[in-house]
């Protein structure tokens, strides 16, 4: 007689069937095991609720990175985003550069590629990694901006699972639910305009952003604009993003000096 505790049950077997009861109590935490790693391991299976946990997670990594913002004006297209690493040494001008040229639709077409065509086409390779075996979802989301004769400037963002859409205004990373709720209140379709657009990003960004006081070395902001016919991208220098943001804290000065004025009065009557 052999007296097993599993879980703090206690079981007695005979010795003539202890081999046979370890055989099915290894397989049934193996086949247990399997059942739940299936599921959080393989981006092609769903779990009973239909859910891919892999995209899941790659979404939720998001939320940790830095904040990333898009606004879309009547005369431009902007992006502001934190910036983290900001070491000395780093090397700005290979870090910032993302920007590729994509000439094989030129050459096929002869005319640029359509924003949203371009949009479809890397969201085409998203979606093919949380569908093929083997590989894994990109924990990425991307805020794009372009122009084109179509429909003009556009603003598109995308997730991890090759979904996108056309955003007026929308915000990615750390603290974007907070980011998006401002931009809701303080968006003014229609009378939107790239100048109005810079004061709102940083706004935006002062409220969000876990620092306590906002520097133009941890935000980097890019506009996109129509010049003479052609299309022109434009990253803000450190002291534009500076004067930015020292106009922004005199408004917020002034807000706030006026509603303790006011404040004061409504005590005085």
């Amino acid at each position: 007689m052999y007296i097993i505790i599993i879980n703090n049950n206690v079981c007695a077997i005979c010795s003539s069937s202890i081999k046979h009861f370890f055989l099915l109590f290894a397989g049934f935490i193996l086949f247990k095991g399997k059942m739940s790693r299936r599921y959080d391991s393989r981006t092609t299976i769903f779990s009973p609720e239909g859910r891919l946990y892999q995209v899941e997670y790659a979404m939720e990594a998001i939320g940790h990175a830095g904040t990333c913002l898009g606004i879309l004006a009547k005369d431009g297209v902007l992006l502001a985003a934190e910036r983290r690493n900001i070491h000395k040494l780093l090397d700005e001008v290979f870090f910032s550069e993302k920007i590729y040229k994509l000439n094989e639709y030129l050459l096929q077409y002869q005319e640029p590629i359509p924003c949203e065509q371009l949009v479809t086409a890397l969201c085409d390779i998203k979606q093919a990694y949380t569908q093929f075996g083997g590989k894994r979802p990109f924990g990425v989301s991307l805020l794009y901006m372009g122009w084109d004769k179509h429909y003009g400037f556009q603003l598109y963002q995308s997730d991890p699972s090759g979904n996108y859409g056309g955003w007026k205004a929308t915000c990615i990373g750390n603290n974007s639910a907070a980011a998006v709720s401002m931009l809701k209140q303080d968006y003014k379709e229609g009378e939107m305009t790239l100048s109005s657009a810079l004061a709102l990003a940083v706004k935006v960004l002062n409220k969000t952003m876990d620092v306590s006081k906002l520097s133009a070395e941890k935000v980097e902001i890019a506009t996109l604009t129509r010049e003479n016919g052609k299309t022109r991208i434009k990253v803000l220098k450190q002291k534009e993003v500076e004067e930015l943001i020292k106009k922004h804290e005199a408004e917020e000065a002034k807000a706030e000096k006026d509603k303790k004025e006011k404040e004061q009065k409504e005590k005085d009557k």
